[in-house]
């Protein structure tokens, strides 16, 4: 059987100005983790306020991951790496906490614990398979702050149209400042990374992985530059399983996902939903936004495997106008 994990959490990172585009506004971000969960979950919000949107209208790409759900089947499960916000979704709590911003000084350190809980979590699910995703607004500079300190090269994406490289690169020698890391510091110590210039989820990615590759079970990371910097944890970890990651054509073409898959022995799919070729806000992904998030890639994947991936962008946006259309809590 295979089995859709989304790993959700917070990180004070994302409050940065001009990091993520994972929300709305400020406050709207604080709610995306805990509303993407009960999207996919649910396919309706239950308890959080607000349909997570980018400030341009941009759905969130939890809606693609539902829509494929609602056309394949598989079971899912929530797991809470550090929601600041209430989720009406059901989920496994492991201990995690919301990050603070990776320029302080110790900003994650329940990351360790985490680690540690959700790699023995892993080893005892019984799938046959587990699509891992993600949704944590600001994730991507804590996916180069990972990578850094593991001395793991990577462009990272990002969720607005223009990649603001520069200013993640500046939040990341900030952390390195405090943690009083240096870059490859943190080489085979992956709970040292997460904890000094990452973030909960990916504590719980990583652990989750290691455990569930140990086990003997089969393991797609569902994303981009986050499951990226996952995959590495695994890596530095020492667990040499086969490991794929699955990401979109929207993350592959602004950063090198098969090449830093590759380096990490990974297998690398990159699918295409066509969304191009709509008129409406979806179309906003292949201009940029989004890219990535909750899982899409994986869910893709599993789309294409049950031939359902051609039309799926008119199902993904019934879902957006139903949740969109919905009272809310």
């Amino acid at each position: 059987m295979t089995r859709f994990v989304l790993v959700a959490g917070t990180t004070e990172t994302a409050r940065i100005d001009g990091i993520s585009a994972a929300g709305a506004d400020r406050k709207a971000m604080a709610h995306t983790p805990s509303a993407d969960a009960e999207l996919i979950e649910y396919g309706r919000l239950v308890r959080s306020p607000v349909v997570p949107v980018s400030p341009t209208g941009c759905p969130t790409p939890a809606a693609v991951t539902r829509a494929v759900q609602e056309r394949v089947g598989f079971e899912t499960l929530v797991v809470d790496a550090g929601l600041a916000e209430p989720t009406g979704a059901a989920t496994v709590d492991v201990g995690a906490k919301p990050g603070r911003d990776i320029r302080e000084a110790d900003p994650v350190p329940t990351a360790p614990g985490a680690w540690v809980a959700a790699r023995e979590f892993g080893r005892d699910l019984p799938d046959d398979e587990l699509v891992i995703g993600e949704t944590i607004p600001g994730g991507t500079t804590t996916a180069l702050g990972v990578c850094r300190a593991l001395g793991v090269d990577i462009d990272t994406s990002s969720s607005l149209p223009e990649n603001p490289v520069d200013l993640k690169r500046e939040v990341v020698t900030a952390a390195f400042t405090a943690s009083d890391l240096d870059p490859g510091g943190a080489a085979y110590r992956p709970e040292l990374a997460v904890r000094f210039l990452g973030d909960p989820v990916l504590a719980v990615v990583g652990g989750l992985a290691a455990g569930a590759l140990e086990s003997g079970t089969d393991v797609v990371l569902g994303g981009g530059t986050q499951m990226l910097a996952a995959a590495a944890l695994v890596r530095h970890a020492g667990v040499a399983n086969p490991l794929t990651v699955a990401s979109t054509t929207y993350v592959a073409g602004n950063a090198d996902v098969r090449g830093v898959a590759a380096a990490l022995d990974c297998k690398a799919v990159v699918t295409d939903p066509g969304f191009e070729k709509r008129a409406d806000t979806l179309s906003r992904y292949a201009a940029g936004e989004a890219k990535e998030g909750a899982g899409m890639g994986g869910a893709l994947l599993l789309a294409e495997r049950a031939g359902v991936l051609d039309g799926l962008g008119d199902g993904t946006l019934e879902v957006v106008e139903r949740v969109g259309s919905a009272d809310g809590p």
